[in-house]
């Protein structure tokens, strides 16, 4: 049986409030972790980041294999499966 569910959106809350954190990012192909420095409509923008070749145990400190990007990286809302703060 369907039920009917009442969504409520809560201000400050999912990619907004994480803004200026570090967050991970699990996206279609790679995992991509930043500085959250902004949001549009089809993109965010990570300041300081990397993409995760090798996590590692996900409690560890540091990234198995993490390399380094040399500029902002702008990522597409459409390729992100999920996000959250590990590190």
């Amino acid at each position: 049986m369907k039920k009917m569910v009442n969504v409520q959106e809560v201000e400050g809350e999912g990619l907004v409030g994480l803004m200026g954190e570090r967050v991970t990012f699990w996206c279609v192909n790679y995992i991509y972790t930043g500085k959250l420095v902004g949001i549009n409509d089809d993109c965010v923008m990570l300041a300081d980041a990397s993409v995760v070749y090798e996590t590692g145990p996900l409690i560890d400190k540091q990234w198995k294999d993490a390399q380094n990007l040399p500029h902002d990286c702008y990522l597409m809302k459409t390729a992100i499966e999920s996000f959250m703060i590990l590190k």
